[in-house]
């Protein structure tokens, strides 16, 4: 009877296929223990997250969501044009007003000025709620730092506060009030071109670019204007009061230097932030009640956005979608 011997090349193919198979077997586990593993890091780190949330919705805020913690010089910024709307906006400086003498711990306000000017209205508005506030909280003082410019509307609302304090370099003034715009009549009978208006009401158009100046029209505009520039000429003699120089160039829409505006008395002296709440109101402790989104809804984005960057970039290099 014929014994069956042993290929010795079969022999090394089996052996081959149960060491491949071992090799899928083994790295089959370890890639579950790796997966288990990041479901307990992301799990920890959900649960952490969470931890965090809650421990800062339990801390104490002043109104708006400002932790102050103690008592302070409160901040406000007013930066960019003043218009419905944008950054320097009067519904959310005065809101910030109003969070910063809510607070207790608030020993003064300083507005940062940093502004063009822009609408005489939103000016006004602000200029009234500082005012408001001066005399309902007398014990607050409400100072002014000019930055670079302070002009126009953003003076309007400066003329407000108890003082104004500015650097050598800034800009301040342009008390007066604009309006513009372009006329192409001339072109228009260059070019052969017939302009076709229509209107109800005899005036409608009178600031169409490509219509003749009506000298009635401009007459009104022009009393408009006076009529806007003569309140704010009284909102900043009445801020102000006695400390204004008597020179006719203060109201002309003319700019000065901080130095020099301080010989004109439309600012009182050189001061920046950290000085100002040293050494006007006694506070060195600055908290920032800017209008803003709340503190937790910025910081559960801020997480939010990171936590989500991380696991793009571990996804991107291991070549797994983690969900």
């Amino acid at each position: 009877m014929a014994l069956f011997k042993k290929d010795p090349f079969n022999q090394s193919d089996e052996q081959w296929q149960r060491s491949v198979l071992e090799k899928v077997a083994l790295a089959s586990i370890a890639e579950q223990r790796r997966g288990r593993r990041w479901g307990i890091f992301f799990k920890l780190l959900f649960l952490a997250y969470i931890v965090i949330i809650s421990g800062l919705a339990m801390y104490p805020m002043a109104p708006g969501g400002k932790m102050t913690g103690g008592a302070h010089t409160a901040v406000i910024d007013i930066k960019g044009v003043i218009v419905s709307g944008g950054e320097a906006d009067a519904e959310s400086i005065i809101k910030s007003l109003n969070n910063a003498v809510a607070d207790p711990n608030t020993k003064g306000i300083i507005l940062r000025i940093n502004s063009p000017g822009g609408s005489p209205v939103q000016s006004s508005y602000v200029y009234r709620a500082v005012k408001a506030i001066k005399e309902n909280h007398p014990k607050i003082p409400i100072h002014a730092v000019v930055e670079d410019l302070c002009a126009s509307g953003g003076y309007y609302i400066a003329a407000a506060a108890d003082k104004i304090f500015v650097n050598e370099s800034s800009i301040v003034g342009s008390i007066g009030v604009v309006m513009n715009g372009f006329g192409f009549t001339d072109v228009m009978e260059k070019l052969g071109v017939e302009r076709r208006l229509y209107t109800a009401g005899s005036h409608k158009g009178f600031m169409d670019p490509f219509s003749d100046v009506n000298p009635g029209e401009r007459e009104h505009v022009q009393k408009m204007l006076n009529d806007i520039h003569q309140q704010f000429i009284t909102a900043v003699k009445l801020g102000r009061g006695d400390r204004l120089q008597d020179d006719p160039k203060l109201f002309s829409g003319l700019v000065w230097a901080g130095s020099e505006s301080i010989r004109l008395g439309l600012s009182d002296a050189i001061g920046d932030i950290s000085s100002v709440a040293k050494n006007e109101i006694g506070e060195e402790n600055i908290v920032d009640f800017t209008g803003q989104k709340p503190f937790l809804e910025k910081l559960t984005k801020s997480l939010g956005g990171a936590m989500a960057q991380f696991i793009h970039q571990f996804s991107t290099k291991y070549g797994t979608q983690l969900y």
